[in-house]
């Protein structure tokens, strides 16, 4: 065993953890890494992945566990190794270098740095052999041994100008302003030159779950009435949702699709994406109607809770990939697949035929050793690309629909004796403020007040757990423990999301109030007066350069989640500094949408919500009396993007606390809802049909 044990031992990341007993003397990333560095003369070999990620197991298991390259690179480096889910500022730093040089990225992502921590020399996964014209990782090794040993001026001098480009990229701007109706309208026809009119989605493949565009698609067509707009949404909703990368048994989508048709996933399934896309599901629902939506969504739902919840109330980070395929092999997909004779073996002769016709599961397979990956077929067997109508969305009618329950019920109880794949039950801070918008919207909007207390627990969590008394985040929890990273931006901004969407639910005013907190912390800490933002703390660790990213990639940006919530928080109190800030943040999106609107989509959809105003909505009426109950879904199904929702009884401390609901009374003695635009209100109305039209026009 390697000095690693010592030093990674009692670590909280499950992806480092996993790494304690490797014979390499990693170290976790400190100031006391590379201070051995130095003493030693030698160069830092970075290693970044995470606990769900396929590859990073790979090299783990060919390299890091064997005795050879672990001698070799004890001897010759100082390895560390980085969990890019717990510090995603110095993965983000890292990546960009090696994007830069190389062109694309990835994890495991293998980089070479000097004992200054400037980088010279980059990769991703390497193989145990030269295979494919990639050389071996012992042959990376050996040559970038040599190049330290032989040319360190050489290196020094990559190094330097490497860190020179990456400080030369930070983002300023003069005079932001926030993308206007024309903007948006050319963002949405670059979108719809990209998409793909037959499977749904943008791009080819890999293609991933594009949530964030969905959410511009679903509000921009709220605001504008633009039939295109939905389409694309409704078509990219129901391919992504009768395709392999949705789990047709558990609910829950995986990371994203091999190919272009949604078919074969890249099995691991993350909390984020299942977050933004129940979020997206249910709005759906919300624009439409359409019950496969409301399907998708619930699935989902249920799938966060019964499959990440943690002991302690949280979502936990992702499932693995991988899996025990029940004969001792270690294999990707192995718990999800399903060969004919399996259906057969669990459904009798009858049952197993028709399953395999329903879900497309056939001799040859659509993955490996003859297994498929369960899909919605239509009825005449072809692959199914729309949805029915028939209120299920299986094409099978009443009968159908009954058959393919008690179907599903048996296959999911079967699946469940398999090996299950390994969970990383880490706790991230935005991921988990995603999830709390996305359950307690869902359970409001389904009358499922069990999603609802499950967004508060997650957010107790996060309240009493990883938040400090000083408004300061911490990222990651495990086991009811913080860990040792300090909240990036996007940490701040999508817990004060969450907290601002639990509270249009709840009207819990401790809610709102910890959202103004968090927010602060954003505007002190994080934001420049230009309006330019930050990924870190302005007191945060230094790095090579302080880590700032725009784009909405798998999540939003923290930037972007930053206009969001400071534009919803700015509704409810009626700070001009809250929306001001919003305003200069959403800067960044008129510069970028119009050549790259599918890496700016939350950007986008806050952009819609600031052009619609937002619209504010404040009910106002007794608890118990079912008016107020009424006019409160109403408005929480409002389509208006980004419309907020206060909820409280005039005169009681909730009412008086909110700006939104100050000086708002009764009608007539009778529950009454007011919609405001910059708190300038129409006519209250106690009638459902007239709030809900106001919402509409």
């Amino acid at each position: 065993m390697g000095g690693m044990a010592n030093r990674l031992a009692d670590e909280t990341s499950p992806y480092l953890l996993q790494h304690a007993e490797n014979p390499v003397d990693w170290w976790p990333w400190s100031e006391a890494a590379f201070e051995e560095a130095r003493r030693r003369g030698v160069p830092v070999l970075l290693s970044v992945g995470y606990a769900s990620c396929h590859w990073c197991h790979v090299m783990a298991h060919e390299s890091f566990e064997d005795q050879a390259t672990a001698d070799y690179l004890n001897e010759r480096f100082v390895s560390v190794k980085v969990d890019r889910e717990e510090r995603p500022d110095v993965d983000s730093v890292y990546m960009e270098a090696v994007q830069a040089a190389t062109g694309q990225g990835g994890w495991p992502m293998t980089v070479f740095l000097t004992p200054s921590a400037e980088p010279f020399y980059f990769g991703t996964y390497f193989p145990p052999g030269p295979r494919h014209g990639m050389p071996s990782f012992r042959q990376v090794l050996e040559g970038v041994a040599t190049a330290w040993s032989d040319r360190r001026e050489e290196v020094a001098d990559v190094a330097g100008r490497i860190v020179r480009d990456l400080a030369a990229r930070s983002i300023r701007y003069e005079q932001p302003q926030p993308p206007g109706p024309e903007e948006l309208a050319g963002a949405l026809l670059e979108l719809t030159r990209e998409f793909d009119a037959e499977r749904g989605g943008f791009g080819g493949a890999p293609k991933f779950p594009p949530s964030m565009a969905l959410e511009f698609l679903l509000r921009h067509h709220a605001r504008t009435g633009s039939d295109g707009a939905l389409e694309m949404a409704q078509a990219t909703c129901e391919a992504m949702a009768r395709g392999g990368i949705y789990d047709q048994l558990g609910g829950g989508f995986a990371r994203y699709s091999v190919d272009a048709g949604w078919v074969v996933p890249h099995f691991e399934k993350m909390l984020y994406d299942n977050a933004l896309l129940c979020r997206v599901y249910a709005h759906a629902w919300r624009s439409t109607g359409s019950a496969p939506a409301r399907r998708v969504a619930l699935e989902t739902a249920d799938f966060m809770v019964r499959e990440l919840g943690t002991a302690q109330g949280g979502f936990a980070s992702a499932l693995d990939a991988d899996s025990d395929d029940g004969q001792g092999r270690h294999r990707e997909g192995a718990y999800y697949v399903w060969t004919p004779g399996q259906l057969t073996e669990v459904l009798g002769e009858e049952d197993g035929r028709w399953a395999a016709g329903h879900f497309g599961v056939t001799e040859d397979g659509t993955f490996e050793e003859g297994a498929s990956v369960l899909r919605l077929r239509d009825r005449a067997g072809g692959d199914g690309e729309s949805g029915d109508g028939d209120g299920d969305g299986d094409g099978f009618g009443e009968d159908g629909a009954a058959r393919l329950a008690s179907v599903r019920e048996r296959l999911l109880r079967a699946r469940e004796q398999r090996p299950r794949p390994e969970r990383d039950d880490k706790v991230v801070a935005a991921w988990n403020g995603l999830a709390v918008a996305a359950l307690a919207e869902t359970g409001a909007y389904f009358d499922r007040p069990d999603l609802v207390e499950a967004a508060s627990a997650a957010a107790r969590l996060l309240t009493e757990l990883h938040m400090r008394g000083d408004g300061r985040l911490v990222r990651t929890s495990r086991d009811g423990t913080a860990g040792p990273s300090a909240g990036v931006l996007e940490d701040y901004a999508d817990v004060a999301e969450g907290l601002l969407s639990l509270y249009s639910v709840t009207g819990e005013t401790s809610w709102l109030d910890t959202a103004g907190v968090l927010l602060e912390t954003v505007l002190r800490h994080f934001t420049d007066p230009d309006g330019t933002l930050y990924d870190t703390a302005d007191d945060a660790e230094a790095l090579i350069r302080r880590p700032q990213d725009p784009t909405d990639s798998s999540t939003p940006s923290g930037w972007t989640a930053a206009a969001h919530a400071l534009l919803s928080y700015a509704a409810y109190t009626g700070s001009s500094r809250h929306r001001e800030a919003a305003e200069r943040a959403l800067g960044i999106v008129r510069a970028l949408a119009p050549r790259a609107p599918r890496f700016i989509g939350w950007g986008l959809a806050a952009a819609e919500a600031a052009l619609d105003g937002p619209r504010e909505v404040a009910v106002v009426g007794p608890h118990t009396d079912p008016g107020t109950g009424t006019l409160h879904r109403t408005a929480l199904l409002a389509t208006a993007p980004g419309a907020v929702v206060a909820l409280g009884e005039p005169g009681s401390p909730a009412a008086l606390d909110v700006p939104l609901l100050r000086d708002r009374p009764l009608l007539d003695g009778r529950p009454a809802a007011y919609v405001c635009r910059d708190f300038t209100c129409d006519a209250p109305t106690g009638d459902p049909e007239v709030l809900e039209r106001a919402l509409r026009s």
